[in-house]
């Protein structure tokens, strides 16, 4: 049974229609761990570290795709909302469109900018060999991985979040069966891994492609798109957030890599880089939701539905604040479970991973809430406030936490920087709800 865009949603209801976007983060996350328990048990440590070295750099070429989704989604949504819908298929083929030939473009250039950018943070030697393998196979896809990031959203706007989900777990379950295969069987190690995932994203880009051109029954609809230079701006400063989110999070992990060498050597990048894998999916809870009630939002919004408005913001609350308490309460429950899954051929990494995951959990108290504020004001085509909240959260206090933490209180401070971060983002955040909460009045 569909669920439109215009309906008044109950609990029961609200779930419903985000579930899909949940279970499609969480998925996504899902064969990622995959990915590095191959690698990290079948390749070893020194691959599983250089994967993680790179792979910042890899997604924040990605983030193009991040941002026009949710920006162009937003403004999509919203023009459902006003009533139309052919100027709503032609800014959603626009982006579509828009978002392939950049991608294309940003390939190239990361594909000759690669050994440059693995040198520059500290690889060298096999991993620098391994940095560099990753990246090109990685590059090859990165279009349709954009593509795959852009239909995630729109999906949720054409109202067939379902459909998103099937897209993904068939993905999903391509890339899992291919690192069994190719890095478990055949031993590939760092190429079979990066192929495998190469792989699964021509099938998460190409399959909504080949959806959206044909005769379907959803809102949406690929076709003739008409340029209009102002609403793709409109879309990258609403989706500004989640490109700057990607970004700085992609630098951030930079910034730690450097310390955690520092600090801790090989085994440092290792324990972050497995933190990093379940973080994702964790947090892809709260980015799932976020992706889920956006469109919601956004039609709402466009059609000056305040009472919907008020009874969409009250609810997310809530579903933060639960979802926040549990992640926590699992992570501190199965942190040592998670450090020997992957390194537990290494009993002093195995030690390190699961102190430092037991520290680092704490950040997720408040994590959804932020990412959650940022979402919603990207939702009301305010990319302003959204970007604010996002680069403070992802960006100016974990650089400076990182950075500061294990200099006054210790090396094993540095796994706090993260909830340090989310605390003074909450305060941002709630800032801007507060301040405006008469303009949008979500309460």
């Amino acid at each position: 049974m569909n669920i439109s865009l215009s309906e008044h949603f109950t609990y029961k209801k609200l779930l419903r229609f985000t579930f899909p976007s949940i279970v499609m983060m969480v998925f996504t996350s899902i064969y990622g761990v995959v990915d590095g328990y191959f690698v990290s048990n079948y390749a070893g440590k020194t691959q599983f570290a250089a994967i993680n070295l790179i792979l910042p750099f890899v997604m924040m070429v990605a983030a193009v795709g991040f941002m026009f989704g949710t920006g162009g989604s937003a403004l999509v949504s919203k023009t459902l909302g006003e009533g139309d819908k052919k100027k709503a298929n032609s800014l959603f083929s626009l982006i579509v469109y828009f978002t392939f030939g950049v991608g294309v473009a940003l390939s190239i250039i990361a594909e000759l900018a690669l050994k440059r950018v693995a040198l520059s943070l500290g690889a060298d030697g096999e991993m620098l060999s391994f940095c560099v393998l990753y990246g090109r196979i990685s590059f090859i896809s990165m279009p349709f991985f954009m593509l795959q990031n852009v239909f995630q959203s729109f999906f949720v706007t054409a109202e067939k979040p379902n459909l998103g989900l099937y897209v993904t777990v068939a993905a999903g379950v391509t890339n899992m069966l291919l690192d069994f295969i190719l890095v478990g069987l055949l031993h590939y190690g760092t190429a079979g891994a990066a192929a495998a995932t190469a792989i699964s994203e021509f099938i998460g880009g190409g399959v909504p492609l080949f959806y959206f051109f044909s005769k379907n029954k959803s809102t949406l609809r690929l076709g003739r798109a008409d340029f209009d230079g102002r609403a793709l701006i409109k879309s990258s400063t609403n989706g500004a957030s989640e490109f700057f989110s990607n970004i700085s999070m992609s630098l951030v992990n930079m910034v730690y890599n450097y310390q955690l060498i520092k600090y801790f050597g090989q085994d440092g990048i290792a324990a972050f880089g497995v933190i990093m894998y379940v973080n994702f999916m964790f947090l892809s809870i709260g980015i799932g939701y976020s992706v889920g009630v956006a469109p919601i939002v956004g039609f709402n919004y466009g059609a000056e539905n305040y009472n919907e408005q008020k009874n969409i913001f009250k609810k997310s609350v809530y579903f933060y604040i639960v979802s926040g308490v549990a992640m926590l309460g699992v992570s501190l429950l199965l942190a040592g479970t998670v450090a020997k899954i992957f390194t537990g051929y290494d009993e002093g990494l195995c030690e390190l991973t699961k102190r430092a995951f037991a520290l680092f959990a704490t950040s997720y108290l408040l994590a959804g809430f932020n990412i959650f504020a940022s979402a919603y004001f990207t939702a009301l085509n305010n990319g302003g406030a959204s970007a604010v909240i996002s680069v403070m959260r992802t960006f100016v206090f974990q650089i400076i936490a990182v950075l500061l933490l294990p200099v006054i209180f210790g090396i094993d401070s540095i796994w706090l920087s993260r909830t340090v971060g989310e605390v003074l983002s909450f305060a941002v955040a709630f800032g801007f709800l507060a301040a405006l909460r008469k303009k949008y009045k979500y309460i």
